[in-house]
This record gives C-alpha cells, sequence and structure tokens, in this order.
C-alpha cells in the first residue's frame, strides 16, 4: 500500500467511509460506485476517488468499489489490525462513561486497565477493566505495551499528567480532559476532544439559516 503525504482533511473523513461501509454491508450492498458513495455521504465522486488514489487504486472503472474489500482496506490504512493497545486515566464521569459505552475494539484497540488516585476505585473493575493506583502508571508502562493513554483526568492537573506521560515514553494521548495540550517541540500525538465544538458549529449553522431566512423575507417584504 502506498502512503503519500495524506491531509489531516483525508485522514478525517476515512472513518466516515468506514461507518458507511459498515451500513452498506449490513445492508447487504456488495458493491457501490463512487457516484453513490459521494451521494449517501454528500461528498462528490472525483473527491472520493481523490481520497483513495492516496492510499491505492481500490476500485475498478465500471465496476465501482467491492463493499467489504474497500472496508479491510480502509481498515488496514488506519491501524485497526495492528492490535493497539491503550489504558485510561481518571475513572471519573467522563472516564467511567468510556469504559461502560464505548467499544474500542471497533476501533483496533484493547483497553486493557485504568488508573485513578480514589482509593476506593484502586484495585476494583469497571466493566471489565481493573483499576490501578496512579502511582503504579510508570511501572506498568515500562512493563507493557500502550500505544495510547485515553486522559480524563481533572482540568487542573491535565498538563502535568501530559508531562508526565511523555516522560514514561507514551507517545500518543486521546484527550477527554477540555484542555487544549499541544506543544510544538513535543513528538507525542495528541488528539483533543471538546464536545461543545460539534454543538456550537451547529449553533452556528441554525442562526447562519435564521439569519438567511430573515433577510430574504425582508427582502420579499420590501418588494
Amino acid at each position: 500500500m502506498k502512503r503519500l503525504k495524506v491531509s489531516n482533511n483525508v485522514i478525517r473523513r476515512l472513518p466516515r467511509y468506514l461507518r458507511k461501509l459498515d451500513e452498506l454491508n449490513a445492508e447487504g450492498v456488495t458493491r457501490i460506485s463512487s457516484g453513490e458513495l459521494g451521494k449517501q455521504l454528500g461528498l462528490t465522486p472525483s473527491q472520493i476517488r481523490q481520497d483513495f488514489s492516496s492510499f491505492g487504486d481500490f476500485g475498478q472503472q465500471g465496476y465501482g468499489y467491492n463493499v467489504l474489500a474497500l472496508r479491510k482496506e480502509i481498515a488496514t490504512i488506519l491501524g485497526m489490525d495492528r492490535g493497539m493497545r491503550a489504558i485510561l486515566i481518571g475513572v471519573g464521569n467522563i472516564g467511567s462513561a468510556l469504559i461502560n459505552n464505548f467499544e474500542f475494539s471497533n476501533c483496533g484497540f484493547t483497553l486493557d486497565c485504568a488508573f485513578d488516585v480514589k482509593p476506593a476505585l484502586v484495585g476494583t473493575a469497571v466493566n471489565g477493566i481493573p483499576v490501578h493506583a496512579v502511582t503504579d502508571l510508570k511501572d506498568y508502562i515500562a512493563s507493557h505495551q500502550v500505544d495510547a493513554a485515553v486522559l480524563c483526568v481533572p482540568k487542573g492537573i491535565a498538563v502535568k499528567m501530559t508531562e508526565e506521560l511523555e516522560s514514561y515514553g507514551i507517545q500518543a494521548i486521546w484527550n477527554f480532559t477540555n484542555v487544549e495540550i499541544t506543544e510544538p517541540n513535543s513528538s507525542m500525538l495528541v488528539e483533543n476532544m471538546h464536545f461543545s465544538d460539534s454543538l456550537l458549529a451547529l449553533s452556528y449553522y441554525i442562526s447562519d439559516r435564521r439569519d438567511e431566512t430573515a433577510a430574504r423575507q425582508h427582502r420579499t417584504g420590501r418588494e
């Protein structure tokens, strides 16, 4: 598989393709054209072909894409077949919600354990995931494969915990602290998650549509 320098926008679209292909497979669809796939995703056929061409030639002219084959290719591109392993730090509201409700395995990750400072949680298990003391974090990372840390600690200690994780050798963080963790001189990969972002974007689009409607009605009233 070729891997050219791929833009962030293309990478962000790959999970959308994956979800759609899973839906199509569940519906019994075995093949789909770039035109039909684009119609269902709100993208142009040329955009889809261009995205896929960054990684190889997955379709056949006159046939389109084999749904299962394309799904497998995208899963491989996303690293879902590499046996990624993760740990979670901070078993509060967000942390416990992720453990109880998020299927890490659907993204190719195994969540092995969690860490917390609360004595009442240490030594217990949440949805089958053992909870260790944060003081054991350094030794655990030194003796286990940890590809990513899911960070769910309070905002006040987010940066400090990130620095500790980097010093322990962690290179990737899925950040749910609502603190934008960025360090220009660090090689660490950080995916900052902000639950409000998509709702605020929706608020913008609602406001924009209402403003357009009001402006149109105003113009009509003046005519």
